[in-house]
């Protein structure tokens, strides 16, 4: 049996269903990522989690608890939020113990405990520091050691990187996903970001419109996506229609595309012949903007071809998510 169990939650807001049907079983110490675009249903699944927000119908159930309708105080589930909602006050062992004091526990198991979590968060010799004279990363570091000091059954995050600069976000990223290994703790992570997503998660549920629309491993995700929905948000930037409307959508990424002067032999797959309009440097490659009869493709390469220089696109079939017309 799962540890944590959703069937047949919705959500609503008045008479507005804002979930519908969820259902996510999450395994003992397993991260899962809730991905999808600002809207899609993401945060109010964690706000019904957590008890901030009644259930229209369905169950949560923790370790075969059904905590459906408890208080937030009841379901031992924790949140570090975007903001990281530190004291700043407060110094940073007194940040991470705020949780057991108010739960008052021993005075003697509140600095075992804290001491604990600053080595493990390697954040030791920063106990008497107030939290504003920590940099961005720190602070989610003792957001997360805050969260965990009261030992939740499942730990939710929400958007918890966001406040990162890129470069620290990347870091964070792997030290969260790192230490959830380690301590083996269940959680949820609610994320805009793909590449995040695939990162930190062992498994994603991509979200639109209150619905589940496919749940995997990010192998699954990336490499095999159920619906065009799902390929165009985890990077299908290209998209071909048939002009009828009878044959197959074909998704496929500017990364996947090899771009030719001639056509190659024997190529397979998908191949289009196109005039390039423009070019842009994203770094250790190019992306060019190319014109296909009608339509304008995205395609990669390492060399900058010039403008107007006639090409031929090629895609690999491994690379080409094909949809049936919708019914």
């Amino acid at each position: 049996m799962s540890y944590l169990q959703i069937d047949k939650l919705k959500v609503a807001y008045g008479n507005n269903i804002v979930l519908h049907d969820i259902h996510l079983a999450v395994g003992k110490g397993e991260m899962i990522a809730l991905l999808g675009p600002s809207g899609c249903g993401k945060t109010t699944l964690l706000n019904a989690l957590c008890g901030f927000l009644p259930v229209h119908s369905g169950t949560v159930a923790i370790n075969g608890r059904d905590i459906t309708h408890s208080s937030p105080e009841q379901r031992n589930i924790t949140m570090v939020f975007q903001s990281y909602a530190l004291w700043p006050h407060l110094t940073v062992a007194q940040n991470i113990g705020y949780g057991l004091k108010v739960r008052r526990v021993k005075k003697e198991e509140i600095t075992r405990r804290v001491q604990a979590l600053l080595k493990i968060i390697n954040l030791e010799g920063y106990a008497e520091i107030k939290v504003t004279a920590l940099s961005g990363g720190q602070r989610q570091r003792v957001a997360l050691a805050r969260a965990l000091a009261i030992e939740p059954d499942v730990l939710v995050l929400d958007e918890p990187l966001s406040n990162l600069d890129a470069k620290v976000r990347l870091n964070v990223r792997h030290e969260i996903k790192a230490l959830q290994k380690r301590l083996g703790f269940t959680s949820l992570i609610v994320t805009h970001d793909q590449q995040e997503a695939l990162v930190m998660a062992d498994r994603i549920a991509v979200l639109n419109n209150g619905r589940i629309e496919q749940i995997g491993t990010p192998e699954a995700i990336y490499h095999r996506p159920a619906t065009p929905f799902v390929a165009d948000f985890m990077g299908a930037d290209n998209c071909i229609t048939p002009d009828d409307g009878q044959g197959r959508t074909l998704y496929f990424r500017s990364a996947d595309i090899a771009m030719h002067a001639a056509l190659p032999s024997a190529p397979g797959g998908l191949t289009l012949e196109g005039i390039v309009e423009e070019s842009a440097f994203l770094g250790h490659h190019y992306r060019h903007s190319v014109r296909c009869g009608g339509k304008i493709l995205l395609a990669d390469s390492a060399t900058c071809w010039p403008d107007r220089s006639p090409v031929v696109l090629h895609v690999p079939d491994a690379a080409l998510h094909a949809f049936e017309p919708a019914l």
